[in-house]
């Protein structure tokens, strides 16, 4: 369970609460990419996992060594549309080779550009930069469409916007891949702004929203949203294949209809 979803099922009653059932990994089947790093360098590795006994992976994974308290955590983790990997390059001893995420010029794409390019798909549909860098996969069609139904969700009375937003997630992961890119994993953060068309209508939280907005009507609501996404990028100027991304909201805001600012 996530931070994202803790939050999420404290705000609800308890009657509604599900129950928590713990899930596990399947080791048989986890496939361990480990690269071979050189001293000084963060220490890291990714993983193929499936919660399926039997089940090929379906997700993707980072683990990051902690250096202030000296253990690991697993750091990101993205939901893939198909359960084919990537073809990530092993040397002759079965390690990987990580490759800079950021300012790396041998790549069609660094993590800074396919993070824009995300927020593109999100924020515009992909006008801008993500039909440019992006093929379109299940993922990036995703992301467009989410944008697209968001446009018309409320008809004349109000609106459905999205914006890019500040960052926390920076750190971004790379392997080197059979043909000579990356597998590149990265975190983006964007916001989502419900808002009414005029004044006399408001916008009735769901009860999954609760945490944040305790069932009170709102005339905007701003959402935020914690993603990580997962792409491979060429070595050649192609575009990258976003491969899948995993979203959690992890706030929701905004102001009170009049007449319950005037109850407060």
């Amino acid at each position: 369970m996530s931070v994202s979803d803790y939050t999420e099922t404290e705000g609800l009653p308890a009657k509604d609460r599900e129950p928590y059932e713990a899930w596990s990994y399947d080791l048989a089947s986890a496939k361990l990419y480990i690269p071979r790093l050189a001293a000084g360098q963060d220490r890291w590795f990714a993983a193929a996992l499936s919660s399926e006994k039997g089940e090929p992976p379906s997700r993707l994974a980072v683990f990051a060594e902690q250096p202030p308290h000296k253990r690991w955590e697993m750091v990101s983790v993205v939901d893939l549309d198909s359960q084919k990997l990537p073809e990530v390059a092993l040397d002759r001893e079965g390690y990987a080779t990580a490759v800079a995420a950021t300012g790396n010029k041998h790549l069609a794409a660094d993590a800074d550009v396919l993070r824009t390019a995300v927020l593109d798909n999100f924020t515009t549909g992909g006008t801008n930069t993500g039909s440019k860098v992006f093929a379109p996969t299940e993922a990036s069609k995703r992301q467009v469409k989410v944008h697209s139904a968001a446009a018309t969700r409320f008809g004349d009375k109000g609106s459905s916007v999205f914006d890019a937003a500040d960052n926390r997630f920076t750190d971004a992961y790379a392997l080197k891949t059979a043909g000579g890119g990356a597998l590149v994993l990265f975190s983006h953060t964007h916001t989502q702004t419900d808002a009414v068309a005029h004044s006399g209508l408001q916008i009735n939280p769901g009860k999954g929203d609760r945490a944040w907005l305790h069932d009170v009507p709102r005339t905007s609501i701003r959402y935020t949203f914690v993603c990580n996404d997962a792409a491979t990028v060429p070595a050649k100027a192609e575009p990258s294949r976003l491969i899948g991304y995993t979203c959690a909201r992890t706030d929701a805001s905004g102001p009170p209809v009049a007449s319950w600012s005037h109850r407060a």
